[in-house]
């Protein structure tokens, strides 16, 4: 009796997302999966979500391959029902538990009972009785590992295969670019996996040209700075702020925070409580429009922009002017540990009245950043820096952060975005004022 057959399909993620793209298989062609294993991970233009096997059974066919872009309802492949974990074939037989490292074509039989001993007739040399983890060239490379592979610019031949009869794995290649593989040169008659194409200067060596289709997140971005700039009249306003208090008050009390709270404690907490100070003080700043309408929120959502694997991502820490230095700092730790894993749900990015971005720790001294609409304000911080500063007469070393508000000029007026900025400077250069509210 035939196995029944269960499609894997594109559940929904939410009602303003209708459209996602296949990032990465986690499993082949023929191999055995478990209900409700990760099977295939789907990324939209907010965040990354996972696929999991509706059934226990053999993965028979991949309908929609990596890059392709898909809708809610559409079927991604087809699994025949059965034990997962394992083969269906004779338990004696030694090459059973490696028959899935065989590529299948859709023409195959979709029996798993092979053995080692099983010529394919369509190819010109038997397969390999006993294949060895450990293998290069020949090894079978998961989806994900070649998704890796592009990224890194390694080739299968560079990467020791530990996975079922040598297969690369994902891991296989982050560990090989951790140990400081070289990549190779594409050439112009690179195999067709990997996104590359040569420009007229030919396969030479040193002018290989990559195309690689944007993801759903980094065209959400695109769009949505685009339409920042076309549609709101943006304006930014800078100061410098001593973070001399700021810093004293982390050698002051930082041991003692790691001990109790178990989180270090940063700048973040400190510009987050300054910004809910400030948006109590102006209101304006995170106000927004709403057709011929200001909207004020009588509450603090503070989006905060983290760098992700796949991208920018901008969740928001709900109701920030209710939550504790340690909240804040678990909250914002939080939200970059998930980002590089791609776990940041899309509740976690809906909404928002205000942004905060530090592109300090990535060393700039000074920027405009762009609002994240429909908000009308973010802001930006910035690389701390020992500079010269004139403190009552005498010139002093101190270490000093350029700040910037960029602003909707259409909701915000000058004097109130320079109120709003130096409320958030005093704030900072004294943290007393935001405990004693003065």
């Amino acid at each position: 009796m035939p196995a029944a057959v269960v499609e894997v399909t594109v559940p929904s993620a939410g009602e303003s997302v209708t459209e996602m793209q296949v990032a990465a298989w986690n499993a082949a062609e023929g191999d055995a999966v478990e209900r409700d294993q990760v099977i295939v991970e789907l990324e939209t233009d907010k965040a990354t979500s996972e696929v999991t096997a509706p059934a226990s059974g053999r993965l028979a066919k991949i309908l929609i391959p990596e890059g392709e872009t898909v809708e809610v309802g559409d079927v991604l492949a087809q699994i025949e029902e059965g034990e997962g974990g394992s083969s269906s074939g004779d338990g004696g037989s030694e090459s059973a538990g490696v028959a899935s490292t065989e590529q299948k074509t859709p023409n195959e039989s979709a029996s798993p009972q092979r053995t080692g001993t099983t010529a394919d007739p369509r190819r010109e040399e038997p397969a390999p009785s006993s294949p060895s983890a450990g293998s290069r060239g020949d090894a079978h490379v998961m989806p994900a590992a070649q998704v890796a592979l592009e990224k890194s610019g390694l080739s299968a031949s560079q990467v020791i295969g530990t996975g079922p009869g040598g297969r690369v794995l994902k891991e296989d290649v982050q560990k090989a670019v951790a140990g400081g593989a070289k990549a190779e040169l594409v050439k112009a008659d690179a195999p067709a996996a990997a996104p590359m194409t040569v420009g007229p200067e030919g396969g030479e060596p040193g002018r290989a040209v990559k195309r690689q289709r944007m993801t759903p997140i980094r065209k959400k971005i695109a769009a949505s700075l685009v339409s920042a700039q076309q549609n709101a009249a943006l304006l930014t306003t800078f100061n410098e702020i001593d973070m001399s208090a700021v810093k004293e008050a982390r050698a002051k009390y930082g041991e003692a925070f790691l001990k109790k709270y178990d989180i270090k404690l940063g700048f973040s907490s400190f510009f987050v409580k300054a910004v809910v100070d400030a948006l109590h003080t102006v209101p304006q700043v995170g106000a927004q429009i709403d057709g011929d309408e200001l909207v004020y929120y009588d509450y603090c959502d503070i989006s905060v922009a983290v760098g992700g694997g796949k991208g920018l991502t901008v969740p928001v820490i709900r109701n920030a002017e209710t939550l504790a230095f340690s909240e804040i700092e678990q909250t914002v730790a939080d939200f970059g540990r998930r980002a590089k894993a791609g776990k940041i749900g899309l509740e976690e990015l809906r909404g928002g009245t205000f942004t905060i971005t530090n592109g300090g720790i990535y060393g700039s001294l000074l920027s405009t950043p762009i609002v994240n609409p429909p908000q009308s304000g973010i802001l930006g911080m910035h690389n701390i820096v020992d500079r010269p500063v004139v403190v009552d007469g005498e010139i002093v070393i101190r270490p000093m952060m350029y700040v910037a508000l960029t602003y909707d000029h259409r909701v915000v007026d000058g004097r109130e975005a320079v109120t709003f900025l130096m409320r958030i400077k005093e704030s900072i250069e004294d943290p007393g004022r935001m405990l004693m509210e003065v």
